[in-house]
């Protein structure tokens, strides 16, 4: 694989918009994205656990039921969720993108992102639609991203070149996360597009997968949101041999890319989390099972008592073992050895579920740095597993006091 630039247009045939059309009340903030395929593509999505839904899940469940979709549009700034005429509203958005683009309102994926609970006004949609879709080029990925960001503060986009039976092949994403982001689709809306040829009946299986070692390994407070959702487009147009089998080589190389995309969103998810100073990433080795290294690893990440450490810098390993200990998983504590690591090097502080000699010294050093690896040992088998979180800090509360404000 290899990294490229355009996100969400570095595959063949995808236009994408981004602008501001007066859903927030900053006029310099983009609220309103739109991204297109050049011709109808294999769907799949997954979305939130939480049984409070916003209206726009609803309504794209129903317009990918086929297992098919050419556009998504997306605000930012509003929810719509928990409204008397949600459903209406996310309808009429896919509506507007079929009067405007002539893509079939059915064939369009429809997300919001925002302050839940508040009526969402259509006509500055309706009145942005020219503007957005006069705004749709094949180098676009930036301006969408940025229009569905809330209090995010770094634009998240990727894209990966890759070889399927001799044909190049290119996936991309972008996505929005910082606070409300917990475990079980953890919150966030992501949209990846790629030029391979798959079924949608393969494309839901391989999404559904790699959700499971991906968004639902990251964690920046606790809270699941309402309006979580990851979509793929996959239009074809790399012209491979369409990929009908989770069991191919062909369909290998796809899960590898996608997971490539996923896990480098994920980072980048964690790394913006609200008030966050550093990333946390949790990587459990020599596990019974993957499922035990899963739940040591998220309750690790979870831990407001050790992400309230690593703001602080402190090598309180014993938060590490406390976290382990009620996570639920079946392990022997006495084998359990934990590390701390970062660009400034390593240091070791437990070794056989008891604490080693160290350097708190070297230790802060260590701990000072932006991105943080909590690394586990089980010492009980060869499964593996990474979760990814965040520091939490003074300025999440002050973030979270005010956002309607």
């Amino acid at each position: 694989m290899e990294k490229v630039n355009g996100g969400i247009c570095a595959a063949k045939g995808f236009k994408a918009a981004g602008i501001h059309c007066g859903i927030r009340k900053n006029k310099t903030k983009r609220d309103l994205s739109l991204i297109v395929s050049d011709v109808k593509a294999a769907a799949a999505a997954t979305y939130t656990t939480n049984l409070v839904k916003g209206a726009p899940i609803t309504v794209t469940k129903e317009n990918i039921a086929d297992g098919y979709a050419q556009a998504v549009i997306c605000n930012s700034g509003n929810a719509n969720t928990c409204n008397a005429n949600g459903i209406e509203i996310a309808e009429a958005m896919c509506s507007l993108c079929e009067q405007f683009t002539g893509i079939d309102a059915t064939d369009v994926v429809v997300a919001s992102t925002g302050v839940i609970g508040q009526p969402l006004d259509l006509a500055p949609i309706a009145n942005g639609m020219e503007a957005l879709v006069n705004d749709l080029t094949y180098d676009g990925s930036l301006r969408a991203a940025e229009g569905i960001m809330t209090t995010d503060t770094r634009v998240k986009e990727i894209a990966y070149k890759f070889n399927i039976g001799g044909k190049e092949c290119t996936i991309g994403g972008i996505a929005k996360g910082s606070g409300m982001i917990h475990p079980n689709m953890a919150t966030m809306l992501v949209f990846i597009t790629s030029d391979v040829a798959i079924t949608p009946e393969v494309l839901h299986a391989v999404l559904k997968a790699d959700v499971e070692d991906s968004f639902n390994m990251v964690s920046v407070d606790g809270d699941t949101s309402t309006n979580d959702m990851c979509c793929v487009l996959a239009n074809g147009m790399a012209e491979n041999k369409v990929i009908d089998s989770v069991d191919s080589e062909d369909c290998k190389a796809f899960k590898e890319a996608l997971f490539a995309v996923t896990s480098y969103l994920c980072r980048m998810i964690a790394r913006d989390g609200e008030g966050a100073t550093r990333l946390m990433e949790v990587t459990v080795s020599g596990a019974a099972t993957k499922a035990v290294a899963k739940t040591v690893a998220k309750s690790v990440a979870c831990s407001s008592l050790l992400k309230a450490a690593i703001f602080g810098a402190d090598a309180n390993w014993g938060r590490v073992l406390c976290a382990i200990g009620y996570s639920g998983a079946e392990l022997d504590v006495n084998k359990v050895g934990v590390s701390f690591k970062s660009k400034a090097g390593t240091i070791e502080v437990c070794r056989n579920g008891a604490g080693v000699d160290f350097s708190e010294e070297i230790a802060k050093e260590i701990l000072l740095e932006e991105e943080i690896q909590i690394l586990i040992t089980l010492d009980s088998g060869d499964a593996a597993a990474t979760a990814w979180g965040c520091d939490l800090t003074y300025d999440y509360v002050k973030i979270n006091g005010d956002y309607r404000t």
